[in-house]
């Protein structure tokens, strides 16, 4: 089975309590291993109000809740039953699992939040290979030379005119091959 983004359903303005709950409740079950991120999509819009400059946090899915998952019964069942969990998205009811946010989907959320699907401390090592997804390399594979955990940044060799060639790209930039 593999970790793949569903989304769930909530009360509108109650996004943070469920994320809260359902992140002690993978706690308290020991669910580590099949429910990894709770995320609520936000971007930041600056506001010009009076001539101050304020930044606001604005919900990109008002009432949807983003969670990365292995969905297994046990999981399913956790999530389901959290507090203030309305239900999933792309699931008939009825018992039927839900239908996972297809890759290409999720990536330009988790982009524009400036996150990847790769979790940089798990899942990527030195030697291993990721495909650009993001920037002027956009589309080439390449092999990871060094890993910049602090500034999330990798450092990529990819092939540029027969030549290798190190690039420096940033996390959410990548995804793994």
């Amino acid at each position: 089975m593999e970790k793949l983004w569903y989304v769930i359903t909530t009360y509108v303005g109650h996004e943070a309590n469920v994320k809260d709950k359902l992140e002690a409740r993978t706690e308290s079950m020991g669910m580590q291993d099949n429910i990894f991120r709770v995320i609520i999509p936000e971007t930041v819009e600056i506001e010009i109000k009076d001539g101050v400059k304020k930044e606001k946090v604005k919900k990109m899915f008002p009432g949807y809740v983003f969670v990365e998952m292995v969905m297994s019964d046990e999981a399913w069942y956790a999530v389901r039953n959290t507090p203030g969990v309305t239900g999933f998205i792309g699931s008939s009811g009825k018992g039927a699992k839900p239908t996972p946010v297809p890759p290409n989907e999720i990536d330009h959320i988790l982009v524009t939040m400036g996150m990847s699907r790769v979790d940089i401390e798990s899942e990527l090592k030195v030697g291993d290979k990721v495909n650009i997804i993001d920037g002027p390399f956009k589309g080439m594979i390449g092999t990871i030379d060094s890993i910049d955990t602090e500034n999330e940044r990798l450092n990529v060799l990819i092939d540029l005119f027969g030549q290798e060639t190190p690039v420096e790209v940033e996390l959410f930039q990548v995804s793994k091959a």
